[in-house]
């Protein structure tokens, strides 16, 4: 019997090699490409380099955001994708596509990304807002519990 277990998701964690720069299909679509560097697990100094596309809000976002050196973490899929080139040679690549990017850094390590840390502190701001709301409209007391002592009580 033959399994439909179908499953493509990649995270992955690394650094910006190049800048990316936002361009527009003809259908208007924002996209951007970019490649990162990832350090592969284990010993020695071998580092992966992978080909990242990103679409419309995504694309928005790390062209806003990101810049080269900066760490970045994209949740997407693997795609093969195979051409013929102008010579008539078969040509393959594999790519990511991004349908999400994160923050990596800490605020005291993305200094250089004046954009990134501008977000951090609104963000920063938001949750410290949020937590304030949340505690003033809490009860100041904890809830009375009471303490079951026979298991044939439980309603499970």
């Amino acid at each position: 019997m033959a399994s439909n277990f179908n499953f493509n998701k990649v995270i992955l964690g690394g650094k910006m090699v190049e800048n990316p720069e936002l361009r527009v299909t003809p259908q208007g679509i924002n996209t951007t490409s970019f490649r990162i560097a990832v350090n592969r697990r284990g010993a020695g100094n071998n580092t992966d380099f992978f080909n990242v596309q990103a679409w419309r809000n995504t694309a928005d976002f790390v062209t806003k955001y990101f810049r080269k050196g900066s760490s970045i973490c994209v949740v997407g899929s693997i795609q093969n994708r195979e051409w013929t080139d102008q010579n008539g040679q078969k040509r393959y690549a594999t790519d990511i596509v991004a349908d999400e990017a994160y923050f990596v850094d800490a605020k005291s390590d993305s200094q250089g990304t004046q954009p990134v840390q501008q977000n951090q502190d609104y963000m920063a701001n938001q949750y410290q807002a949020m937590g304030q709301q949340v505690n003033q409209a809490a009860p100041q007391t904890a809830p009375m519990y009471e303490d079951i002592t026979d298991s044939d009580e439980l309603p499970f």
